[in-house]
């Protein structure tokens, strides 16, 4: 089967930004064409093009964008053990309709993703579900429970791409060195989930005004900082490759700039809820504004979307976190932290695109080719590569509405908030895997 893209401005950052076709055949991209240009001679009779001509499926894309497939380097897909909140076929198709053609899953599922068998598992899981691609993501300790590192290099040879015991910092100073010290010679990144938990101290929000105008115990932002500079100092420490996942607050992106200047391994990534929301959002104790790390204050949020900008900040990723109603209808202090962000993380990252914080181009870096770099990926728009591609409109206005999601959980605090800018169509390996166009 050959599908024809026809006049899309195809970019992918730092090799094109022009009006183009793109003939996929098969799973690859086969040639990039000027729009006057003929097909090559043995794709299609030649003459005027319908919507189908034999194989061929032509796709109209006049007036859309053209992109590298977005990836999502940080979801939590909850299988197995947790399908009642989000299974790995639900959470795959709500990543094709955000426009994602790749996850990372996080390993923190029951049972944890710390050996070759359950790595297997969620990787063939992917392959039936035919939606986006897996990439998954192994725990560094065994049980993610921060004593023994977890058979990495098994991991990696049934398909992890990384390390991580997200949902948990690793506590230990010693067994993080090692970690490090074994994912270099594996040339794969650790994550970080950077927290020091006595600082957290039963914490629910970010502590500030707003916790104490609602009663509620706050977190204060050196327990992620504190957290991001022993990393850094590890990192430099063994020249290993250290990812921060879902940096929120200024301290931690001054650290983190700091220490690429000083030329050390560390690459991070925000959510959007972070440069979209602060603390003073919260209202009424509604527990879907409850997040870990927790929403900042507004000046924490300006050096978010600086740190963006100024490239600090690598990459843009949901942190997707799918929780049942019964886990989040509880007290604030009680309920799971965590919010669904595979099908609002486009349209809330296109809004900073719209405000000028930063280039279309500069967002498809981080949300495209800097991710798909620190896995080791190269998903470039040349002939040859995979057929992983996303078609953005970017001028249609929609109200985000959980109940028209495709995630199993609901747990948003964007819901009627209006957004500019959507994905409309997503191919995986030369499969059309979400289609907007033909609604």
């Amino acid at each position: 089967m050959q599908i024809l893209i026809k006049g899309a401005r195809v970019l992918d950052p730092g090799s094109m930004d022009e009006k183009k076709d793109v003939l996929i055949d098969g799973e690859q991209i086969a040639a990039i064409l000027d729009p006057s240009d003929a097909l090559p001679s043995d794709s299609v009779p030649s003459g005027a093009m319908p919507e189908h001509t034999g194989d061929m499926q032509v796709i109209d894309a006049a007036g859309l964008v053209l992109v590298p497939g977005l990836m999502d380097i940080h979801v939590h897909l909850r299988e197995p053990g947790h399908e009642y909140k989000e299974t790995i076929a639900s959470g795959l198709a709500a990543a094709a309709k955000g426009g994602f053609t790749a996850v990372c899953a996080m390993p923190n599922t029951m049972p944890v993703n710390d050996n070759a068998q359950v790595t297997t598992f969620i990787l063939e899981k992917a392959r039936l579900a035919k939606g986006a691609k897996v990439y998954p993501v192994g725990a560094v300790s065994k049980g993610s429970a921060g004593s023994n590192l977890a058979e990495i290099q098994d991991m990696q040879q049934a398909g992890i791409k990384a390390v991580t015991d997200d949902g948990l910092p690793v506590v230990n100073a010693q067994l993080m060195r090692r970690a490090l010290e074994y994912c270099n010679g594996l040339s794969i990144p650790v994550f970080v989930h950077a927290e020091e938990l006595s600082l957290v101290n039963s914490g629910a929000m970010n502590e500030g005004p707003a916790a104490t105008f609602w009663g509620i115990k706050g977190i204060p932002n050196a327990a992620e900082t504190v957290m991001v500079a022993r990393d850094i100092l590890l990192s430099q420490l063994t020249g290993a490759h250290v990812h921060f996942c879902h940096i929120s607050c200024k301290e931690s992106i001054a650290a983190i700039r700091s220490a690429k200047q000083q030329g050390i391994r560390v690459t991070c990534e925000t959510a959007p809820h972070y440069f979209t929301l602060i603390d003073e959002d919260v209202k009424d104790y509604d527990t879907n504004f409850k997040m870990n790390p927790p929403l900042r204050s507004n000046e924490d949020r300006e050096a978010v979307i600086q740190g963006l900008a100024d490239g600090t900040i690598d990459a843009i990723a949901s942190d997707h976190a799918p929780h049942s109603k019964e886990e989040k209808d509880l007290e604030f202090d009680q309920a799971a932290f965590g919010i669904v962000g595979l099908e609002t993380s486009l349209p809330l990252s296109l809004q900073l695109v719209h405000g000028g914080a930063l280039t279309l181009e500069e967002l498809i870096r981080k949300m495209a080719k800097n991710p798909a770099q620190i896995l080791g990926i190269n998903n470039d728009i040349i002939p040859g590569n995979r057929a992983d591609l996303t078609l953005i409109d970017l001028n249609q206005k929609t109200i985000i509405d959980p109940a028209l999601f495709v995630s199993k959980s609901r747990n948003t605090p964007f819901a009627g908030m209006v957004v500019q800018g959507r994905a409309v169509c997503t191919m995986v390996d030369g499969k059309i895997v979400f289609n907007a166009l033909t609604d």
